[in-house]
Formats: structure tokens, sequence, C-alpha cells
């Protein structure tokens, strides 16, 4: 079964500073139908205006990865990590018993575009970590490119989940195919461009499928696309 969420679905909230689209509850926008997919907790579609960001805030038990789509994303936390994220790079920390971290654009005069998502671990407690890659921009091109897995390999960062998550520059009228194990549930998520689903439910730009009971996948792209894919073990939500 696939169920697609267009865009237009999503709550936004803005102010002067920064603009988010939330595809889960999350914050002031909260469905009770829309609370969860499997581990996958939250997917907010950030953009920070040039030297603004979130100061130093607490997180605790929860997978948290950020991918950047445009612009730069400084990340620095109480564990003496700090850097600089950009298009090409992929961060994942683990908030186990606590961390405080911050995140900000740090230009003059460009916004900053990233994703964050929400993983809920396989066990809590976990000791806080912090990790980041640089994935090879030739090897997303029409093929599911690993970033994040608990089967973490070079260049993939490792999480605390039964989870991957690919991204995939699909080129126009190109498709690709992903093979799932029975009893585990799929999330597509359209960076940028058109992609049809088995050639029967079409994505468009930020919209996203929930996928179950589905365990051959073909995505076609209609236009050069941008997709992330995350492969998620069965279970509530």
């Amino acid at each position: 079964m696939i169920v697609h969420n267009p865009s237009t679905k999503r709550f936004t909230a803005k102010n002067e500073w920064q603009e988010t689209h939330f595809s889960f509850s999350f914050g002031p926008y909260y469905d009770e139908e829309n609370i969860q997919f499997g581990p996958l907790r939250v997917l907010n579609d950030d953009i920070v205006k040039p030297n603004k960001g979130f100061g130093i805030h607490p997180h605790r038990d929860a997978e948290i990865v950020s991918i950047v789509l445009k612009g730069q994303l400084m990340h620095e936390d109480n564990l003496g990590n700090v850097g600089t994220l950009q298009y090409g790079n992929v961060q994942r920390m683990t908030a186990g018993t606590g961390v405080l971290h911050s995140e900000v654009n740090p230009t003059e005069d460009e916004d900053t575009h990233f994703l964050q998502l929400w993983i809920l671990p396989n066990e809590k407690q976990l000791t806080p970590s912090y990790e980041d890659i640089t994935f090879d921009h030739d090897k997303l091109r029409n093929e599911l490119l690993p970033v994040v897995s608990h089967n973490a390999e070079e260049s993939v960062a490792m999480i605390h989940q039964d989870v991957t998550l690919y991204l995939s520059k699909i080129d126009a009228e190109k498709e690709i195919q992903f093979q799932q194990e029975e009893g585990r549930k799929i999330y597509v998520f359209v960076i940028e461009g058109e992609v049809s689903l088995n050639g029967d439910v079409t994505l468009q730009r930020r919209d996203d499928a929930r996928i179950t009971e589905l365990h051959s996948l073909t995505l076609k792209a209609k236009q050069d696309a941008f997709i992330l894919l995350i492969d998620l073990p069965g279970g509530e939500g």
C-alpha cells in the first residue's frame, strides 16, 4: 500500500528568521494521526536566514540526522564537536542520555536549507555521540546511495536503529529499483523533481509516500529528481 502525502498537507511555521515545513507532528503542529512512521518520528524541512539559527538546546533519546541541501550549517555541541556542514555532508547525532547543541547559518548573505530527521533509537540511554560524513555526488546518479545506516560502511554514518537512509538523483525518464524484505516499511521524500512509484502514484517536489506491504518498488523520474528513501522496520506508527 502506498499512502501519498502531498506537500500542501504539510504544516508550516514561519517567523522573521526561519521557515519550517513539518512532515510529522512537531512543536506547534499536532495531529494524532501523524505522529510517526515506524521509528521515523520527525522530518522537518528548514530554511534559516543568514546569521540566524537555533541556539544551544537539549535533546535526549533520539537519533538526529541533518542533510544540508543549500548553504551552510554550523554545528556546535557540549561533546566538543564544532564544524560547518554544506551540501554533500550528512550529520548524525545520538542524543542518548542527553546532549546540548546549536545549529546556525554562519553566512552573511545566503539562506541555509536543510532537512532534519529524528529517528527513535533501538534502545534508550545510549552514550551521546556525533558523526558527519561526506558523500560522493557522482554516486547519486541513478543509484540509491546509502548515507546513514545501522550497517555503516565507509562514507556511511552509523545509526542506532535498523534503518538505512538513501539519497539518489534520477535523470528524467530513468528508473531505479528497490527491493525490501517482508514486514518492513519504505518512506520516500521527493526533494526536487517528480517521481512515479510503480507507475501508480506520482510524487512531486516535497511530497512523501509511506509504503507498507510492498516489497518491490520502481521509482521513475518524470523530470530530473532528487529523492530521499528510507528503509524502515515494521511496527507501530
